[in-house]
């Protein structure tokens, strides 16, 4: 990479002969002996680059970026640093590190170089007292905050203000979190280039990162200001052996696993793209006698920790994980990666494959794509974009309030979930147009406006990193050079092992029997469909009198359906069903029979979990109308009142034009759009007298807030319904 104004570069192809790693300076031969305490090996010598790097924060005092593969010892640079640092009396090391994962292995590998190191983040409040003691009395090396800590107002206020003052060290670790082209942006990291204009000039800054290509680093270089030192080594990783092994549906896939998963070197990741894919292979894996677990966003905190030693320590072949299980994992001996189911780039899939073969001469790499891998990309992909109509309608919020509002009370004036408000809260206040207080957030009156070309090159990037990833799949060529290109390595050449250099290194057969055994696990149907208990707060702002808990008489009961839309099994076939432009038409008949063994589960019930949920075998059928598929709901539940002997006794009655509004809201807006639009109508309400205080069945076909059926459920109720049972074939997310 050339030379610009915001940087020097260093290739690390040229450190090491007659440069400042040449032994024999006093700042070396300091350096080389706590790196060797800090690896525990007394002929432990610097890799190509890492001198470099520790000289120019030590001796130079100066802003270093460093971009190297996983597993070359960026971590070594800053604890050495540090420890240097110290002993010339500087303060201490300030990280902002992204995951508690990460945080943990760092913390634990400061403890063993005999670096005073300590964390807070989310994981650890009762200890930040501890912490703010010892950083009082001067027995801290080293700081780890994660970047979430920085919108704090506490922390910001009272804390950082004294810890920028005696920082002697800056560390940004994966620093490709603070640009919008990572694969990984965060915008809480963004607030890190307004810590740096507040540091002194005196106090060095090292950032680093594995997976950077040179539109990522030049974005870092900006945000690091001038006269920065990048020092890029050579991403090609000798110990990895990558392969692909294009099968032709999730069913091969999962035979595949359960016929050579045993055969795999050591333990290892299968990666997911989806968290009920993560489950559902766990599942079968496990009941297959595999030692596996899975490893997901909605996996408990210490349960993940768990999951994590388990892995670390081999007591476990592989842990099935969403890309959850990402940054900072450290296992040098992890064996293998696969992947079921492509990630939507290859900086993002270097990212994933990067765990393995660290500290081992050999690990295999394998990518298992998928046919709904696009799917699944969109999916994210539009739900993580912020849109100019919702920045305004926050802005407008909260400049009408004259006040703080939390999250909460902005869902009743915005159309926004909870996850992307927050995003786009940070976005905003990065910006300088909002901040967190105490009571949540407020304007600032500053004037902001949306960056249409900024996020549309976004957007265009993530398509272009899409068909990347396509291209690794079907590429001829050398699977390490093309990810490492993409990467903008200039070192990038044929690594002589992948499949496509050297042939074939992993088996294709399935076994018939795994076959068999996969098909059974994704032909199982049903999950549940918990019931809303609570309503949404602020409702009267939008017309809807309720407030607080769903009263008795009100709810419906735990419901049932089929699979949710992202599953491997059941879910192929609902995404056709529900794909944009598809043809509304009866229910297939095999959809049919597993909704009808979805009801024989769930009415056998056993001792923890009552058939029916408890409310009795229903006496009636009664479905939810759709304008984009009554022929499909319809049939579905004509059809199950015919197998199961159930009267059907017809549809709920559309008011006031149906519901409004569209999938992906909040709860606010989605019970809003759906409040009082389901009635139940003369002849149904003739109908149900029969069954007057018996329980009802609720056949509707796609749920995503779960409002529609709990409006639709309390309509019932208020007719006579003793109790309201809902069935829905398909659940988004």
């Amino acid at each position: 990479m050339a030379n610009n104004q915001y940087a020097s570069t260093v290739s690390t192809a040229d450190a090491g002969a007659g440069g400042p790693d040449t032994p024999g300076t006093a700042t070396h031969a300091e350096a080389l002996d706590v790196l060797r305490g800090l690896v525990g090996n007394p002929g432990a010598v610097f890799h190509d680059g890492q001198f470099e790097a520790i000289e120019a924060l030590v001796d130079g005092g100066r802003r270093a970026l460093v971009v190297q593969r996983t597993g070359w010892g960026k971590s070594a640079v800053y604890f050495v640093a540090s420890l240097l640092l110290r002993r010339r009396g500087a303060g201490p090391t300030l990280i902002v590190s992204p995951l508690l994962a990460l945080m943990r292995d760092q913390v634990g590998a400061a403890a063993r170089a005999g670096v005073r190191a300590v964390a807070i983040n989310s994981a650890n409040q009762l200890e930040w007292d501890t912490v703010r003691e010892q950083l009082a009395t001067d027995e801290v090396d080293v700081l780890l905050v994660s970047p979430e800590r920085l919108t704090n107002p506490a922390f910001r206020e009272t804390q950082l203000p004294e810890l920028l003052r005696r920082t002697g060290l800056l560390v940004i670790d994966e620093a490709h979190c603070i640009s919008d082209w990572g694969h990984d942006f965060r915008p809480d990291y963004r607030r890190i280039a307004d810590l740096i204009t507040r540091l002194p000039d005196s106090v060095p800054v090292l950032a680093t990162t594995a997976t950077a290509n040179s539109r990522v680093v030049h974005d870092i270089e900006e945000q690091l200001g001038a006269g920065v030192l990048t020092i890029r080594g050579s991403l090609g990783r000798d110990s990895l052996r990558l392969g692909v092994l294009s099968l032709p549906d999730s069913k091969a896939r999962l035979g595949w696993l359960l016929t050579h998963l045993a055969d795999l070197p050591g333990s290892g990741i299968i990666y997911t793209l989806t968290v009920s894919a993560a489950e559902d292979t766990a599942r079968l894996l496990s009941e297959a006698g595999h030692n596996v677990l899975a490893y997901t966003g909605r996996t408990d905190p210490a349960d993940r920790e768990r999951a994590e030693q388990l892995l670390k320590d081999n007591q476990v072949k592989a842990l099935v994980a969403t890309s959850a299980l990402g940054m900072g994992f450290d296992k040098p001996d992890l064996g293998f990666v696969v992947h079921l189911g492509a990630p939507s780039s290859p900086v993002a899939y270097y990212q994933q494959v990067g765990r393995a073969g660290r500290g081992a001469a050999n690990a295999d790499v394998l990518l298992l794509p998928g046919s709904e891998d696009r799917y699944i990309w969109q999916y994210f992909a539009t739900a993580s974009m912020p849109s100019e109509e919702k920045a305004a309608a926050v802005l407008t919020a909260l400049a009408d309030a004259g006040t703080a509002l939390s999250t909460v009370a902005l869902e009743a004036r915005v159309d926004l979930r909870r996850t992307p408000l927050e995003l786009l809260l940070k976005v905003l206040s990065v910006d300088g147009a909002v901040e967190r207080v105490g009571g949540g957030w407020r304007s600032t009156g500053q004037p902001w406006v949306y960056d249409a070309e900024r996020y549309s090159r976004i957007a265009e990037a993530r398509v272009d990193e899409q068909d990347s990833m396509v291209i690794y799949q079907d590429t001829a060529g050398c699977r390490m050079e093309y990810i490492t290109s993409v990467l903008d390595d200039e070192t990038a050449r044929p690594c002589g092992r992948c499949d496509n250099c050297a042939g074939r290194w992993f088996p294709v057969d399935v076994a018939a029997g795994a076959t068999e055994a996969a098909g059974q696990t994704l032909s199982r149907a049903g999950g549940v469909l918990e019931p809303r208990l609570q309503w949404p707060s602020g409702m009267d702002r939008l017309g809807v009198p309720v407030k607080g808990k769903l009263k008795p008489g009100e709810g419906v009961s735990e419901g049932r359906v089929l699979a949710r839309l992202t599953d491997l099994g059941w879910g192929g076939a609902l995404r056709e069903l529900f794909a944009a432009g598809a043809e509304d038409r009866p229910v297939d008949p095999g959809m049919l029979q597993a909704c009808v063994q979805v009801l024989r589960e769930w009415g056998s019930g056993d001792n923890r979990n009552p058939g029916w949920s408890g409310a009795g075998r229903p006496a009636a059928i009664v479905n939810i109308p759709s304008r984009s598929k009554p022929l499909l709901v319809g049939s579905l539940a004509r059809g199950i009142s015919e197998i199961g002997r159930i009267p059907y006794l017809g549809e709920l009655q559309l008011a006031h034009g149906g519901p409004t509004g569209s999938r992906g809201g909040n709860s606010a807006y989605r019970l809003a759009g759906v409040w009082d639009r389901l009635l139940v109508g003369p002849e149904l309400e003739a109908a149900l007298q029969p069954v007057q205080g018996q329980s009802v069945m609720l056949i509707d076909d796609l749920t995503d807030s779960r409002w529609t059926v709990t409006v639709a459920g309390r309509a019932l109720r208020q007719g006579g319904a003793g109790a309201v049972l809902p069935l829905v074939l398909a659940q988004a997310g």
